[in-house]
């Protein structure tokens, strides 16, 4: 298998980013005794690996994120930065009040 071949094959499974870090590194080192790569090229593949696990992880990390404040903004829910100014603006009521 040509190494390029390998490397889209692995970036697939990479993209979706559902795999632990453990199981990328024993699947990496598995395709690396099947297709006989020398021991710097299968270190350089496994260094290849992680940072396309870890880039494809923060994506979908922020993926994520990002489609919660949209939900949170069109479902008008207070954030927690939104309640912690309220209770800021209740403790100042009541500051006055004399409570």
């Amino acid at each position: 298998m040509p190494l390029e071949f390998m490397k889209k094959a692995m970036m697939t499974g990479l993209g979706m980013a559902l795999k632990t870090q453990a199981e990328i590194e024993e699947i990496t080192r598995d395709m690396i005794k099947k297709s006989k790569m020398s021991e710097e090229e299968g270190r350089k593949f496994i260094d290849d690996m992680m940072k396309k696990y870890e880039d494809a992880r923060n994506d979908m990390e922020q993926q994520i994120r990002k489609g919660i404040v949209e939900y949170m903004g069109k479902a008008d829910i207070a954030s927690k930065k939104d309640l912690d100014a309220l209770k800021e603006e209740v403790e100042k009521l009541k500051k006055m009040c004399g409570k």
